[in-house]
């Protein structure tokens, strides 16, 4: 299990970080200790931590000279593009090595919706 103290110093940053990873991939909690999917969600979360302490200009939402004021971007920003489509890709990847897929029941009524082929 991906915890705090494994993506970075700042804990409540980092607990932060987690619950949005969270909500991009679900999968992330279901990914086995030590393992190569364990190991490239947790790159692509320090990286992201890492972005965050690093406010560069990517995060400056608006700048203003008087009286001298920044607004930066959300922390959920910090995940668009590259970064949440990987956590995606890692979890599409999850469910398709070997996670059941389920079916439609066959004796109800959505199964003349659905009809199985198989």
């Amino acid at each position: 299990m991906i915890t705090h103290d494994k993506v970075g110093a700042d804990e409540d940053l980092a607990r932060e970080v987690l619950i949005i990873a969270r909500d991009i991939a679900p999968c992330l909690d279901s990914f086995p200790d030590e393992s190569e999917q364990q190991k490239d969600a947790l790159a692509i979360l320090r990286r992201v931590y890492k972005d965050i302490t690093a406010r560069g200009s990517r995060f400056i939402k608006g700048q203003s000279i008087g009286p001298a004021r920044v607004e930066y971007t959300d922390l959920g920003s910090a995940f668009d593009g590259q970064p949440r489509r990987a956590l995606r890709a890692l979890c599409g990847s999850a469910a398709s090595a070997g996670a059941p897929v389920g079916s439609f029941p066959t004796e109800r009524p959505i199964a003349r919706l659905w009809p199985e082929r198989y």
